[in-house]
């Protein structure tokens, strides 16, 4: 996703700020599509046979063997013909959600996948390097006619839910570190043109998984503090320091390059340090479920208000990626919702569906119309759909915990 430049502006006047008194701020379906970096139309179109379904991962293509295969068990068995270690995933059609993982395949191993997969869309990736979004295509699972037998082993599904919302954070603290060091790059190099088309599209990363970042205390403030939150004598630092930069408003005095460059350097570090960081965070259910309902409140209280992004006003960018942040957390929880609280499950799904296709009417291009440009009943009629999802999903947590 890119911004484009924009002339300077000052603030708009913020005369949203009361809307949202009714949710509370700490409390965590489709969705627009990103592009898939160097995707590869390398796989047979044809059903996988018995035996496994063969991943030969490179430096710069990922061979699957079949680019369908019908419903159940399917194993990947993916060797590592580069040079570098590689990982290899099944995603959910949307991109984001983790089905299933192997991870640090060296050069020379072949490693297997296993998943239970039901009918649908996919998309499979290899990641060479482990650095980026990998090279991608999709795959399909068509219907074989056979049920999938259900585990009702509660606790197995926790833990299924729990480890693949790790990997997900994983993968998107990966994808936040590559984004951040091409951005602070051209700041620091005072390549303002390229460092706003890549502002907004790195920060969803951070903002998909925000109630995990912010979980580390020190490493928030440094990161994503507005100007408006700063304590007097505390020094501001982060990409909204960035931005004031980016998308001056009147009467701003620009940044000297030394400037710049200690401000990108210090987010490229306190960067490297939640990647460290998340690379052993422990979560469980209550977390997936809090962080879930914890991600619509930010949008209920920074981006449906459009405080969150006062200069570049790139609001919707972070609306979007929350939901996709509470959405994923929520399917990964879901088998387990559908075994305790089957109702809860679908009028979630329901709400869910009904908040993406409303804030899908303000995508433009690959990325979204300014939140200034939004009149005041399209952002009421977005404040209602956050409100009614915002309600059902306060449950989710005891609904899978109790």
């Amino acid at each position: 996703m890119t911004v484009s430049p924009r002339p300077p502006r000052p603030p708009r006047q913020r005369t949203l700020r009361g809307l949202r008194s009714r949710l509370n701020l700490l409390a965590g379906i489709a969705l627009i599509p990103l592009a898939l970096a160097g995707c590869t139309d390398n796989a047979k179109p044809s059903a996988a046979a018995d035996g496994p379904i063969t991943v030969s991962s490179t430096s710069d293509a990922c061979k699957v063997s079949a680019a369908e295969a019908p419903s159940g068990n399917l194993t990947f068995s993916v060797k590592n013909d580069g040079d570098q270690v590689t990982e290899f995933y099944l995603l959910a059609e949307d991109g984001l959600r983790i089905v299933g993982e192997v991870e640090n395949i060296g050069p020379g191993i072949s490693r297997n996948l296993v998943v239970t997969a039901p009918a649908g869309k996919y998309v499979t990736a290899c990641k060479p390097g482990m650095e980026g979004d990998g090279i991608r295509s999709g795959f399909t699972v068509k219907d074989s006619g056979t049920a999938i037998a259900v585990d009702t082993d509660l606790k197995r599904l926790t833990d299924t839910a729990t480890a693949q919302y790790t990997a997900y954070v994983k993968d998107q603290t990966e994808q936040l570190l590559a984004g951040t060091k091409t951005f602070a790059a051209a700041f620091a190099a005072g390549d303002a043109a390229k460092a706003r088309d890549l502002y907004a599209a790195t920060r969803l990363h951070w903002e998909r998984i925000e109630p995990v970042a912010e979980s580390f205390g020190d490493l928030d403030p440094k990161l994503d503090l507005r100007e408006a939150d700063l304590q007097p004598g505390e020094a501001w630092t982060g990409w909204h320091r960035a931005e004031k930069d980016l998308f001056p408003p009147a009467g701003y005095t620009a940044m000297t390059a030394a400037e710049r460059a200690k401000i990108a350097a210090q987010l490229v570090t306190d960067t490297e340090d939640l990647f460290t960081r998340t690379r052993t965070v422990e979560l469980t259910a209550d977390k997936l479920g809090n962080g879930a309902k914890e991600l619509l409140d930010e949008v209920a209280t920074g981006k449906v208000t459009g405080e969150e992004e006062a200069w570049s006003h790139t609001d919707l960018w972070d609306f979007q990626a929350n939901v996709d942040g509470a959405r994923i957390a929520f399917e990964n929880l879901r088998p387990v919702l559908d075994q305790k609280q089957p109702e809860l499950a679908k009028e979630l799904e329901t709400k869910f569906a009904a908040l993406q296709t409303e804030l899908s009417k303000y995508a433009k291009g690959d990325g979204f119309v300014y939140y200034d440009e939004l009149t005041p009943d399209q952002v009421q009629k977005l404040a209602t759909l956050v409100d009614s999802l915002g309600e059902p999903l306060s449950n989710l947590t005891a609904a899978v915990v109790l």
